[in-house]
């Protein structure tokens, strides 16, 4: 029981706690009594969570005790007595390395203290503490510093450098004794307090590379190499995020990776990650770019202190909705793809739209539009007001109608006007499935059209005799069909109706259509034109009525087309061929070209035939024959005429929608032969006939002092090109191998034997030299580099005379050495100079 202590004493304890920094207080998280080595725990590195904090300080004493104190504030009174600015204020005994605690801070917590009041608390002792630095796990005073990586707007030439982290350290102790005086108020006593002092041993961690970046752009660049070796790799993660409706574009300025590291770009603002490259696709000047605001990078590196580098600079750009698809038998044009574009959706005439007309492409992390794309649907019925121009089809159309069906359709023309009906399409099941047309505006208005009592549509189409017409169709329960597809258009009174074609075309002299208006009619390529006049006129102006019937465009079974391009189509297309048929087509381009067959679609059944000839009938070569599906591709005439026969087979069930083929052709320059092949230098060429068709054999040659790269044949194929690339004669540096010599060694000073280079012949044991011992490669004006000598020969052993040389006339021969075993030669010259000397 003591006495409070004098608050004089307490004013540096308090003055320190309001010097010490602000971030003092990320570091606190332990509130019991007792540091993490007193528990039994290891010092180690920070987990990503901490390193936005503080390092933690590193002690196995105690920490103080104050009476009345909350443990937080305990804490902070404790971390403030560690900061440089208050060691100076507190005086340090000499001879104590250590700070001078009372011997009740050393003392271990026995619990919660008694609720005991005492009425006067002992002198609170005056703590000495060092003044040399202390020793953080990082292995450096102080507090961490930043990860490495630069903030936006940083220069990227400057780096900044970051603490680093520690290696798990083991702590050691040595209790070492001591006594201070502590005087009260009212007596003195002598205290003997133990000090414990702790020695932490730290090895060099790795950098904490970990960041978070935020901002519009900036700059990324790789970690610097660790001052010294450590004993872990090297993981970094960054994180780049941006505002949302952004996304995030990063460039490669530079990257260079060493064996076995590993740089991984994802896409983290989705559902799930996406890799977006790795080091095996990162270049420098790649852009890559993520579709959503968050993007992260990940290093590894086995290495400390020689580790890859890289630098990145990343900027936000805008991201966009996905274009809309586009309904089928409808259309949408979109004002933008960014947030707060519009796409408006409309349907072809006969089609109405199911679902919003107008979306909106909305702003988020992923930016999407308002709603679902809408949907083109023929409806079961309507009324059609003030109807001009358009289409009345069943439902499903182009596919088939369900059962059970009744549908009525009410079209009403403008004020003054009437009706013309087209009959595009009318294909029923035939069953009870039935289509009639009325002359009024209800049910009980009388038929112009019943196809339970007509077989054959009309060709020149209905006329109203009013504004109206009432269209009813009616399916049973089995059996279906496409159904139909009428066009009407509306015309006032005086004048003719808007005439129509399908698959085709119309020029008209006067667009509203009075007496005396000629309409001149076509064809889309591939249909021709039947059952009709070219030339059509408006007639009778007490009646207005064209005087001939508007033509149709159908795709039929054969021709011969004569044009410098055109197309082919099967039969009845879009619709399905017949079975049972056999078609010829007569291609025919101008004499000096030749035909190009460019085949875009081809559907068709399993025992269908489709065969190309080359030239003008079926007894021409083949270029190609085919059944079933395939894709697009070409064919090559090697003439102006090309004949195609399509047969489909009579034993087949019913075709699906739209199967069949259409072939593109046109006319090319003519060539029968592969294209002229040019000379190479330093050689010369030769080939097998002097045009070069199909089959030609070209050779290639070199000039002396010249070797070829390449092939030395290319033949001409079939499709007019040549079986490889064009060769190259290269000059010759190099002797070739003189080989080796029996019975020898031989010593070469370069194996490749390029010029200036030498051979040396070694005879073995009991054989002597023919010829020249030692060849030299010399370079020539004229051919390539030549041997200055052939090879040498060896022979057996003995003395053999060498054959004498011819007498010149007039001169007297010049004595040669004679030939003498291997090693004896220059004992031989030695005794014949000591008998010339004796």
């Amino acid at each position: 029981m003591g006495s409070a202590p004098p608050p004089a004493l307490l004013l540096p304890l308090l003055a320190a706690l309001l010097r010490a920094p602000a971030h003092g207080f990320n570091g606190l998280e332990r509130k019991t009594g007792e540091s993490a080595e007193a528990e039994g725990d290891p010092t180690a590195l920070p987990t990503p969570a901490e390193r936005e904090a503080e390092a933690r300080f590193v002690s196995t004493a105690p920490t103080l005790k104050l009476l009345n104190h909350h443990p937080l504030l305990e804490d902070l009174l404790h971390e403030a007595f560690l900061k440089k600015d208050y060691l100076a204020q507190a005086p340090f005994p000499p001879g104590l390395p250590g700070p001078v605690l009372p011997d009740e801070a050393l003392r271990p917590d026995p619990g919660p203290p008694a609720p005991h009041i005492p009425p006067r608390a002992p002198a609170l002792p005056r703590v000495a503490f060092p003044t040399a630095p202390l020793t953080t796990p990082a292995g450096r005073s102080g507090p961490w510093g930043e990860p490495w990586g630069v903030a936006p707007g940083t220069d990227p030439s400057q780096p900044p450098t970051g603490g680093s982290g520690s290696s798990p350290a083991a702590p050691s102790q040595a209790p070492i004794l001591g006594t201070t005086g502590v005087s009260g108020d009212e007596e003195g006593t002598t205290t003997t307090s133990t000090i414990t002092t702790t020695t932490v041993t730290t090895l060099q961690g790795p950098a904490p590379c970990n960041r978070t970046l935020a901002g519009p752009e900036g700059w990324l660049v790789s970690p610097e190499p660790a001052s010294a070796p450590y004993d872990s790799s090297m993981d970094c993660t960054y994180t780049i995020s941006v505002y949302p409706g952004y996304g995030v574009e990063i460039k490669v300025q530079n990257i260079s990776l060493a064996d076995g590291e590993t740089l991984t770009v994802e896409s983290a603002g989705g559902l799930e990650p996406a890799v977006l490259a790795n080091e095996s696709f990162l270049l420098r000047g790649q852009v890559i770019r993520s579709p959503a605001n968050v993007l992260t990078l990940r290093f590894q590196s086995p290495r400390s202190t020689s580790p890859g580098s890289y630098r990145f600079q990343y900027q936000a750009y805008l991201l966009s909705c996905p274009f809309p698809a586009r309904p089928a038998f409808g259309d949408v044009s979109v004002s933008s793809l960014h947030p707060g574009g519009d796409a408006r959706f409309r349907c072809t005439t006969g089609y109405q739209l199911q679902g919003a007309h107008l979306i909106t492409c909305r702003n988020a992390t992923r930016p999407f539009w308002s709603a679902r794309e809408p949907q083109c649907m023929a409806a079961c019925g309507g009324a059609i007001r003030n109807a001009t121009v358009g289409r009345v089809v069943s439902p499903g159309f182009p596919g088939n109608y369900s059962n059970n069906l009744t549908c009525h359709w009410l079209l009403e023309a403008p004020v003054g006007h009437r009706l013309h009906l087209h009959f595009e399409k009318v294909s029923l099941a035939e069953d009870d499935d039935r289509l009639i047309i009325r002359n009024g505006n209800n049910v009980e208005a009388p038929p112009v059209y019943d196809s339970y009592e007509v077989e054959y549509l009309p060709i020149e189409g209905l006329l109203s005799t009013g504004r109206h017409f009432f269209v009813e169709l009616t399916t049973d329960s089995s059996g279906a069909a496409a159904g139909m597809a009428l066009r009407y258009e509306a015309f006032e009174q005086g004048h003719c109706y808007e005439p129509f074609v399908k698959y085709g075309n119309f020029t008209t002299s006067d667009p509203r259509y009075p007496v005396g208006t000629t309409v001149e009619f076509s064809c889309h390529p591939g249909y021709t034109l039947e059952q009709g006049s070219t030339i059509i006129e408006c007639v009778d102006p007490s009646d207005p009525q064209w005087n001939e019937t508007e033509p149709a465009c159908r795709a039929v079974c054969s021709g011969e087309l004569m044009d410098t391009a055109g197309v082919v189509l099967s039969p009845n297309w879009p619709e399905a061929y017949g079975k049972g048929q056999d078609c010829i087509w007569g291609l025919h381009v101008e004499e000096d070209k030749r035909v190009m067959l460019d085949i875009r679609v081809l559907r068709l059944g399993a025992g269908d035939v489709l065969t190309f000839y080359d030239g003008d009938d079926l007894t021409a070569r083949i270029l190609g024959q085919y059944t079933g599906a395939r894709g697009r591709f070409k064919l090559f005439a090697s003439s102006a005429d090309v004949t195609i026969q399509f047969q489909s087979d009579p034993g087949a069930g019913v075709f699906a929608y739209r199967q069949g083929f259409v072939i593109h052709f046109s006319e090319v320059p003519r060539n029968d032969t592969c294209p002229e092949l040019p000379d190479i230098a330093n050689g010369w060429k030769t080939a097998s006939q002097p045009e070069l068709l199909h089959g030609t054999v070209v050779t290639f040659h070199c000039y002396p002092g010249f070797e070829l790269a390449g092939a030395d044949l290319l033949m001409c194929h079939w499709d007019l090109t040549w079986s490889g690339d064009l060769p190259s004669c290269e000059r010759v540096t190099t002797c070739r191998d003189p080989g080796d010599a029996e019975h020898s060694r031989r010593v070469v000073s370069s194996p490749k034997f390029p010029v200036g280079s030498t051979v040396r012949f070694v005879c073995d044991k009991g054989y002597v030299l023919a010829g020249a011992g030692l060849l030299t490669c010399h370079d020539r004006a004229s051919g390539g580099p030549k041997w200055s000598d052939p090879p040498a020969q060896m022979h057996p052993g003995g003395v053999r005379a060498m054959p004498q040389p011819r007498r010149a006339r007039g001169r007297a021969a010049e004595p040669r050495a004679a030939a003498v075993p291997g090693g004896e030669h220059a004992a031989l010259l030695l005794h014949r100079w000591a008998g010339a000397a004796g």
